[in-house]
């Protein structure tokens, strides 16, 4: 799989994006009168998606236009398919992979589909809750049962979200919806799909429940937050440095006993090997003691500020 496969792929591509008004034109006599009608967004355009090779498609959400986008990958197994991670869930994730013909078998069969959370960070988990069978891990089962919107972190913004998924639509009623999963994941389980096995790695410090799952024959790894290319989040509730360097500790060994090639991340683009370690090791040389006090610092100040916006029922 992984020598086919570009280690700087990109992602799906984003459509111009289209008019959320539909306008009707209404003739009474001699007077044309126009009237704007709201159009709710259907699933088929809220998402893209890219398929890579070996039956792995890459999804994202057309339009949330932010760092926090998250990417949305579909593997595909002969009995059983995995959808890892779930966006913001405004849009059916599932009538949309449905839609596109990303399920089955070929032949018109339809497999089981199991929602992995990576973590249940708002922009992960939102669209779990739209599928029968959810997997975390679980340090952050309460989280998600309970619909813990501090622990999700939910934070959005009406200028993130560049077309409305419904009308009147507004980030401030924005929740993540709970959910009660049905499997419990732990270090070491490993979810088999029939012709491939995805191995569950606790991987704590982005959040307490940060895993990575490792397709260890092809030698590719879903990341989701634990690593990508970018600067590491440390400072949320619930993280934590010292678990983050032992993390990215266990990420450099697998590194170095050549069982990863390519990294699937919860961000931006895929990539090799090299880049994996050195995104781990840098974090690693980084995590002294002054990062430790600003991080604790910065933690403090992003606790109170998630408390005030969630602390509130949602209006609907």
């Amino acid at each position: 799989m992984t020598s086919r496969l570009r280690h700087t792929a990109r992602p799906p591509p984003v459509e111009g994006v289209s008019c959320r008004h539909r306008t009707l034109r209404l003739r009474r006599g001699r007077v044309c009168v126009c009237v704007c009608v709201c159009v709710v967004m259907s699933a088929t355009d809220w998402y893209a998606h890219k398929s890579l090779e070996n039956g792995v498609f890459w999804i994202q959400e057309r339009f949330y236009e932010s760092g926090n986008r998250a990417n949305i990958w579909l593997v595909r197994g002969s009995h059983q398919d995995v959808v890892i991670d779930a966006g913001l869930g405004l849009r059916s994730l599932p009538e949309y992979i449905s839609a596109k013909g990303l399920l089955g078998d070929g032949a018109g069969r339809r497999k089981p589909v199991l929602a992995i959370g990576t973590h249940v960070h708002f922009d992960h988990s939102g669209g779990l809750h739209q599928f029968q069978q959810v997997g975390v891990h679980k340090a952050e089962v309460d989280a998600l049962a309970n619909g813990d919107n501090f622990e999700t972190v939910t934070w959005l913004s009406d200028s993130e979200i560049v077309q409305d998924p419904s009308p009147g639509w507004t980030a401030r009623r924005y929740r993540v919806k709970a959910v009660q999963p049905t499997h419990i994941l732990q270090d070491g389980d490993v979810i088999n799909l029939g012709d491939r096995q995805l191995t569950v790695l606790h991987l704590p410090g982005h959040s307490r429940g940060s895993i990575c799952l490792h397709d260890r024959d092809n030698k590719v790894l879903f990341s989701g937050d634990v690593v990508y290319d970018g600067s590491m989040i440390d400072w949320l509730p619930y993280s934590a440095v010292g678990d983050y360097v032992r993390s990215c500790q266990r990420l450099v060994e697998m590194v170095e006993r050549e069982e990863v090639e390519l990294v699937m991340p919860g961000h931006y683009n895929t990539f090799g090997a090299t880049r994996l370690q050195r995104l781990a090791s840098s974090y690693i040389s980084g995590a002294g003691t002054c990062h430790r006090v600003s991080t604790c610092a910065l933690k403090s100040v992003a606790s109170i500020a998630l408390r005030a916006s969630n602390c509130c029922p949602v209006r609907c």
